[in-house]
């Protein structure tokens, strides 16, 4: 299986450097291993097998909704790559143990905050849920932006190189200081974290999170 996989992962990161100009400042840096959850914005699915293909040989899982694998080639690749299949919207706690169990095993897990492709390149507002996560982990956190790839469909049909650009930010931990993290709280710290994210982007793309100035950090220590 690990040379399987090892083969695909180079190939699909061969093909798609073909099809794209990939700038990943900051790739290398990092962890080679977990416990880190790597969070990130999502415009599209480029950007899965693509930062996949850039962090390898780094050992990554990460969730993705579980209708993905009523595709036979979504069912192999996610299997191949260890993915977990998470039911959207509600509360999957056999997803949650599952990836709690990857971070234990030293895993950088892979996480959407948005839940959803936002389509347009431009952050929508987070959902919470990576928030728990981190809690229950007590685990590091590392924001990589990225943009670009929401033009890689429509570039090609005209076969055209996308130009996909990945930023990586300083890892930092989630401290509640033995406050009771409330619904609320969790919405404020994943808007934190969304801000971290949002300073990595150009201008155009930080959407929900456009006004930096509204940025805070009380629940966030930079590591």
């Amino acid at each position: 299986m690990n040379i399987i996989r090892w083969f695909v992962t180079t190939a699909m990161k061969f093909g798609l450097r073909v099809l794209c100009r990939v700038d990943a400042q900051g790739i290398n840096e990092v962890q080679m291993r977990g416990p880190l959850i790597v969070y990130s914005n999502h415009t599209g699915s480029i950007e899965v097998p693509l930062l996949f293909g850039e962090l390898y040989p780094r050992p990554i899982s990460g969730w993705a909704k579980i209708e993905s694998w009523d595709n036979w080639f979504l069912n192999w690749i996610f299997s191949l790559w260890n993915i977990i299949p998470i039911h959207r919207g509600e509360a999957d706690m056999t997803a949650l143990k599952k990836a709690l169990q990857a971070l234990k095993q030293g895993v950088l897990f892979g996480v959407a905050p948005e839940g959803t492709r936002n389509k347009t390149g431009k952050l929508i507002r987070a959902k919470p849920g990576v928030v728990v996560i981190a809690k229950m982990a007590d685990t590091p956190l590392i924001p990589i932006a990225n943009w670009g790839g929401e033009n890689f469909s429509a570039n090609l049909k005209k076969f055209k190189r996308t130009d996909f650009h990945i930023r990586v930010g300083k890892p930092f931990k989630i401290e509640t200081n033995g406050l009771k993290v409330t619904p609320e709280m969790r919405q404020e710290i994943v808007d934190e974290m969304m801000y971290r994210l949002a300073e990595l982007l150009p201008e155009e793309y930080r959407g929900e999170y456009s006004d930096l100035e509204k940025a805070t950090g009380k629940y966030l220590i930079i590591l």
